[in-house]
């Protein structure tokens, strides 16, 4: 299986968006496209879905999916608006993504007849299954922690872990949304991302840049095993419990949370 990445940045909320691509027969999907926000006014607006349509559109590629990682906290999913444009795409997340509309419904204070089966997705995925995407074959893991609902995808060599992993110098997710877990996400790190081999290349959902430095999106197992600053391959259960539970207890709500 050939295929491209196309990374996109989102700087207002440090979010990655990533066009995955087989160059012979175009097919495609996108993982976690972005809406963007202004605050003054409470607008949303399509600046994001436009460089990534432009993209689509001057590679020609037939979009076949709209994958999504988890619910976002930090900014607002461009899915919906995706697939208005490209009718044909499915989108698809995590069946657990069920336990979380159940949750926030009585968080926000939803209508009664808002639907918390996943209906708003075109396909609930389970950890294991195949994604058939074209030219494409995506495996579904699921790993979560950061919410119950997050998934890695797997194509080829490359994973996309969503908020589960950042770049080694930032670390990991936080662990303290409703039904997030620090004890699933040790889990869905050590025991399923570090099994992949070494060279296996690790996409992450944020970048923030800490120091300042470039933007980095791409990282390896092997890297993180070995140098990741939060859960690395010496870090045992109890450090990595003890540190999330100080450093969440520290953090404000996503700016995006509520919106």
């Amino acid at each position: 299986m050939s295929f491209e990445i196309h990374p996109l940045f989102d700087a207002t909320t440090s979010t990655m968006t990533y066009v995955v691509f087989d160059p012979a027969t175009r097919d495609a999907v996108v993982l976690d496209p972005v809406l963007d926000y202004h605050p003054t006014g409470s607008r949303a607006s399509g600046e994001s879905l436009e460089t990534l349509t432009a993209f689509i559109e001057s590679k020609n590629l037939n979009l076949l999916y709209i994958l999504e990682t988890h619910a976002h906290a930090d900014h607002l999913s461009g899915a919906q608006v995706l697939k208005a444009r490209y009718p044909k795409a499915l989108t698809a997340i995590n069946a657990r993504i069920t336990e979380v509309q159940a949750v926030f419904k009585g968080i926000f204070e939803l209508p009664e007849d808002f639907a918390t089966d996943g209906r708003q997705f075109d396909r609930l995925l389970h950890d294991g299954e195949l994604i058939e995407a074209g030219a494409l074959t995506i495996k579904v893991m699921a790993t979560p922690g950061h919410t119950p609902a997050c998934t890695t995808f797997q194509i080829g060599d490359a994973i996309f872990t969503g908020d589960l992993m950042f770049m080694p110098d930032q670390g990991t997710g936080r662990c303290d949304f409703p039904k997030g877990s620090v004890d699933d996400m040790y889990r869905s790190v050590t025991e399923r991302i570090f099994a992949l081999p070494d060279e296996t290349r690790i996409f992450v959902g944020h970048d923030y840049q800490p120091g300042g430095r470039a933007l980095a999106w791409e990282s390896t197992v092997g890297a993180q095993k070995a140098e990741n600053v939060q859960l690395s391959g010496e870090t045992s259960h109890a450090e990595f419990a003890a540190f999330r539970a100080q450093r969440d207890a520290g953090l404000s709500a996503p700016r995006l949370l509520y919106q």
